[in-house]
């Protein structure tokens, strides 16, 4: 991105006030920490009070403010009193990101519906409790940008991630249904499906696949995959996201944005040389 366009952005973000779900670590924490470099206020959500503690840690010199809020994603009275928090303390919300998420992995056959449910739990219900809760706050705000994290397996699947694929498919079902029904009050609503990116669900896969030894050599591996050649980063994902916040993208609503490295756009076929 050149200087004029990141200064474009910076304009257009400048005083909005957004709400990270997930926003602790991995992309959620890189679009949280773009954010409050442009200039908006940032809320970040998270689950675990030691994360959210370190993540805040890191916005010691923010140029905007940056808070955290502690709530399980999935349970409706946690999100009720995280959202009655941030009332408390901002008098709109303009953007909402919904990125917390979680990546077990197993077969419909040996998946418990105890662990389906609370994939879809997170994955999907989550999603669906903070944009609940948001439209209205928004609909008070004149309008905003609702953008849910997903994934390429929303499209396309690997093995043995059933309940994964099948929420982050729900995801972008989810979103089209928002942006049709909310197009009239202002909110858009957009999806980002990223690829393999060097995060802590992208370690976690490696941890449940390989030796501690072999994990650096199998993302690699997975980054190859990718026609770009290489392992994605959080903040590859964080600037997709700060455009749709952005008024810079007025007309972008029911869409998906992949940040893959062209990974769904090719095919398996291999030509010989």
């Amino acid at each position: 991105m050149n200087d004029g366009t990141a200064q474009s952005l910076r304009e257009d973000l400048a005083g909005k006030t957004a709400l990270v779900t997930g926003g602790a670590t991995g992309i959620g924490l890189a679009v949280a920490t773009m954010f409050a470099q442009r200039g908006v206020g940032v809320v970040i959500l998270g689950h675990l009070q030691a994360q959210l503690d370190e993540a805040l840690a890191s916005f010691e010199n923010s140029p905007a403010s940056v808070s955290g809020l502690l709530a399980d994603v999935a349970n409706e009275a946690s999100m009720r009193a995280a959202f009655s928090a941030f009332d408390a303390d901002h008098s709109g919300l303009s953007i909402l990101v919904c990125s917390a998420a979680i990546q077990p992995y197993g077969t419909v056959a040996d998946t418990s519906p105890e662990l389906w449910d609370q994939v879809l739990s997170v994955n999907l219900r989550g999603v669906y409790l903070a944009c609940h809760l948001a439209v209205p706050r928004m609909r008070s705000s004149g309008g905003g940008s609702i953008i849910n994290i997903a994934s390429v397996q929303g499209s396309a699947t690997q093995s043995r991630v059933a309940a994964y694929t099948t929420s982050k498919g729900g995801v972008l079902a989810l979103t089209r249904a928002m942006a049709i029904d909310l197009a009239g009050d202002g909110i858009r609503v957009n999806t980002v499906s990223p690829g393999c990116i060097d995060a802590p669900m992208t370690r976690f896969s490696a941890s449940e696949n390989a030796a501690p030894e072999d994990q650096d050599d199998l993302i690699a591996s997975w980054g190859r995959m990718q026609p770009i050649g290489r392992v994605g980063r959080p903040e590859e994902v964080a600037e997709m996201v700060a455009f749709l916040a952005s008024d810079r993208a007025s007309f972008c609503t029911g869409a998906e944005y992949r940040v893959d490295g062209g990974l769904l756009a090719k095919l398996g076929v291999v030509l010989p040389d």
